[in-house]
C-alpha cells in the first residue's frame, strides 16, 4: 500500500546533455494576508487567456475549507474564492481550463450531502456548483478536477468509485462504477486519447491490488489494461499523459525494482513497459505528482524523496526512452514536498509547486527556467475542418499568423496579446500549429490531430 499507428512527431530533438536551468520560488505560501496554507495533494495548475496560472488549496482543517487562487508568472498572488462548506471544501485537484473560458474543479467534501462537489468557476472567482455528490450510485468524494473532451462534455472519476460525464450545464450521467477487480480509489485526473477513449489509473484494487490502468468510452464501455503487480510499480497516483510519439506514459508512487516507484510506457494496445526504476537516490524516489512532456519533447516530473541527504526529492527530466536525470534537489529553504505535476507556461517556463517549508513552513509556488522557448497550446486538443481553435501564446497582433502544419488559415481573431481564436482550414493536415508574431514563429508544445 502506498506511502503517502497515429503521428510520431517530435517537435524538437532532445538535448543529449543537461542544459543551464534556474529554480526561483516565486511565492512562499503564508507570506500574506488570506494565502493558501495548505497544498498537501496532487493539484493541477491552469493558465488562463490572460496568461496567469490558476489552481486550488486544501486549507486548514476546521478553520478553512480552501481556495481557488491565481498567480502571475512573476509571482503576483490573488485568493480568487473561499469555499463555505455550502459550496463544498477540500478542492484537492486543481482546476482545468475549458473552452467557454471557465475553470472547472471538483471539492472532495461539504456541499449539500456532504460527499463533495463538481463546480465552475470565471477567472474573477464567482464560483457555480455544477452537481452535489450523495454518495449513491453518483459516487463522492472526488480528487482529480474533470477534464473536457473534444466534444465539451467533462469526463472525471471519484475515489467512491464511479466515472462520470457532466455538462457545463451541470446535466450528470454515471458511466460506470468501479469493482474492486477494476481499481480502486482513482486520484489522478483522465486523459482522453486520440482516439477518443478515456484513459485513467485507480490507486488500488485490481488483481494484485497494486492499482490499474483503464480505458472507458464515452458511452460508458470500460476495460482493464494494466494490473500493477508490484514488479511494474504499484501506487498510481497521477494520471497519464499522451505524448507527441502516440504512447501513454506514468509513474507509480512505490513498486519496481526498488520499490521507489517506476516511470512507464503504455502503448495504446495495452503494452507496459518499464522504463525506469527510481532508486531513491540522485534520480529520487516515489514519484506522485505525475507527468509533462514540454515543448522539447523530453518528460518533466517531480518526486516525493530521494535527491540528497535530506530526502526531500528531486525535480526531473527523462527521455522517451527512460533516461532519468535530476535537473533540481528539493531542499528545505526553497521547498520541499513536490506532490504536483509540473505545469509549462506558455512562456516556456515550468511551473509547480512545493507542499512544504520554504520561508513560512506553508510550501512555494516556484518556476523552473530550462532554457525553453515561448510556444502556443490550444483547446480543444483535435478537431476538423472548419472548428474552432483557442489558441493560447504571447505577442499576438492582428498582423499574427496562423497555419495549421503549414497550412495557412484565415482571419484569426486576435482577443488579447496572450489568446486569439482561429477556425481550422480546409486541407489542414496533423502537426503542429504555429503562430507568427512581431518577434518571431511560435509553435505548439503539442501535435493537433486533424481527424475527418
Amino acid at each position: 500500500m502506498s506511502r503517502y499507428l497515429f503521428l510520431s512527431l517530435v517537435l524538437l530533438a532532445a538535448p543529449t546533455a543537461l542544459s543551464a536551468q534556474t529554480y526561483t520560488v516565486l511565492h512562499n505560501f503564508g507570506s500574506g494576508a488570506g494565502d493558501p496554507t495548505n497544498l498537501s495533494w496532487p493539484t493541477m495548475i491552469a493558465q488562463s487567456r490572460g496568461g496567469a496560472m490558476l489552481t486550488t488549496s486544501v486549507d486548514s482543517p476546521f478553520e478553512e475549507l480552501g481556495k481557488v487562487f491565481r498567480i502571475w508568472p512573476g509571482g503576483s498572488l490573488q485568493v480568487l474564492h473561499q469555499f463555505d462548506g455550502q459550496d463544498g471544501g477540500d478542492p484537492y485537484g486543481g482546476l482545468t481550463l475549458a473552452t467557454d473560458g471557465k475553470f472547472y474543479g471538483t471539492t472532495a467534501t461539504s456541499g449539500k450531502f456532504g460527499f463533495g462537489t463538481i463546480f465552475k468557476v470565471s477567472k474573477d472567482g464567482s464560483l457555480t456548483t455544477l452537481h452535489n455528490f450523495t454518495s449513491g450510485p453518483d459516487g463522492g468524494g472526488p480528487r482529480p478536477a474533470p477534464i473536457q473532451s473534444v466534444e465539451g462534455d467533462f469526463y472525471g472519476t471519484t475515489q467512491y468509485g464511479s466515472v462520470y460525464k457532466i455538462t457545463k450545464y451541470g446535466g450528470f450521467t454515471l458511466l460506470h462504477t468501479l469493482t474492486s477487480s477494476d481499481g480502486e480509489s482513482p486520484q489522478g485526473p483522465l486523459i482522453q486519447g486520440t482516439d477518443y477513449y478515456f484513459y485513467g489509473t485507480a490507486l488500488w484494487g485490481g488483481q494484485y491490488g497494486d492499482g490499474t490502468i483503464f480505458r472507458v468510452s464515452r458511452s460508458g464501455d470500460f476495460k482493464v489494461l494494466v494490473n500493477f503487480d508490484a514488479t511494474n510499480g504499484s501506487d498510481p497516483y497521477a494520471g497519464l499523459i499522451q505524448a507527441n510519439d502516440g504512447n501513454f506514459y506514468g509513474v507509480t508512487e512505490t513498486g519496481g525494482s526498488a520499490d521507489n516507484g517506476v516511470l512507464f510506457r503504455l502503448t495504446p494496445d495495452g503494452t507496459l513497459t518499464v522504463l525506469h526504476n527510481f532508486t531513491r537516490g540522485n534520480d529520487g524516489g516515489n514519484p506522485v505528482g505525475g507527468l509533462v512532456q514540454a515543448s522539447d519533447g523530453n518528460l518533466y516530473g517531480t518526486t516525493a524523496a530521494g535527491g540528497g541527504d535530506n530526502d526531500d526529492g528531486v525535480l526531473f527530466r527523462a527521455t522517451l526512452a527512460g533516461d532519468v536525470r535530476p535537473f533540481h534537489i528539493f531542499v528545505p529553504a526553497t521547498g520541499t514536498g513536490a506532490l504536483s505535476a509540473l505545469f509549462q507556461h506558455t512562456n516556456g517556463k515550468l511551473y509547480g509547486i512545493a507542499t512544504r517549508d520554504g520561508e513560512f513552513g506553508n510550501g512555494v509556488f516556484f518556476s523552473l527556467d530550462a532554457g525553453l522557448p515561448p510556444f502556443v497550446s490550444y483547446l480543444p486538443t483535435y478537431g476538423r475542418p472548419g472548428a474552432l481553435v483557442q489558441i493560447l501564446g504571447q505577442g499576438f497582433t492582428a498582423s499574427s499568423q496562423v497555419s495549421f502544419n503549414g497550412t495557412l488559415a484565415a482571419s484569426p481573431d486576435v482577443v488579447s496579446p496572450t489568446y486569439l481564436r482561429v477556425v481550422v482550414p480546409s486541407g489542414a493536415t496533423s502537426g503542429p500549429i504555429t503562430v507568427t508574431t512581431a518577434t518571431g514563429t511560435l509553435s505548439s508544445n503539442k501535435v493537433f490531430m486533424v481527424h475527418r
